[in-house]
């Protein structure tokens, strides 16, 4: 299994096997049940669909209920899609957790930022603003966008004051400190996109050797 859907617990710290202090994102990976499975010769490709968390049938629609109905489990509420090790063998039903990531080095976290709402160019793309004293009027504010005549608009691109966070980020390269089996939880060393308690996937490194 390359990935697992986990939720964030918080952050904490812990002392490692050299007694280092390090700082930590607990991660509750699992228990995810299967839900799904894609095969080559129906779909095309190998994968497993995952479910994650129980919610009540008032708070779904139909078309999940009678999904999770075929496959005989609860209803879920997250599902997602992920990539099957070579020679991995499941069914529908099987559960699986954190015991996935026990000879895992490192991890990838994808994750949805928090949403900082609108904010201005000092905040949001870091300008050093006008000057602070007295009898001047643009302490925050942009300045020129240096456009006239011609070309008579604003290029795009532009850093300008907008929309900031709530987007889909991924935090690569986090080393795993502890595998907790037992709890399903991973410890992971720094930090993770979203809040508390927000859902994210959890994936082996793709850019590392995920493997010890």
């Amino acid at each position: 299994m390359q990935a697992l859907i986990g939720k964030k617990l918080g952050m904490t710290q812990v002392y490692d096997a050299q007694g280092v202090h390090v700082p930590v994102t607990a991660l509750q990976v699992g228990p995810c049940v299967v839900v799904q499975l894609k095969t080559v010769a129906k779909e095309g490709y190998d994968a497993a669909q995952l479910g994650f968390g129980e919610r009540k049938a008032k708070n779904a629609g139909k078309a999940q209920e009678g999904h999770c109905k075929k496959a005989g489990v609860a209803l879920q509420r997250t599902l997602r899609e992920v990539q099957l090790d070579a020679g991995e063998s499941l069914k529908v039903g099987d559960v699986v957790g954190a015991a996935q990531f026990k000879d895992v080095t490192f991890v990838d976290v994808l994750g949805v930022t928090k949403g900082r709402g609108f904010q201005g160019v000092v905040k949001r793309h870091g300008f050093g603003g006008g000057p602070a004293s007295h009898g001047h009027m643009a302490h925050r504010r942009p300045g020129s966008i240096g456009n006239r005549t011609w070309p008579s608009r604003v290029f795009k691109n532009r850093r300008m004051g907008g929309h900031m966070g709530f987007v889909n980020v991924t935090t690569q390269n986090l080393k795993v400190v502890q595998v907790r089996e037992e709890d399903n939880v991973i410890l992971v060393r720094g930090a993770v996109p979203g809040p508390t308690g927000s859902i994210l996937l959890v994936r082996k490194a793709i850019k590392k050797a995920a493997k010890k």
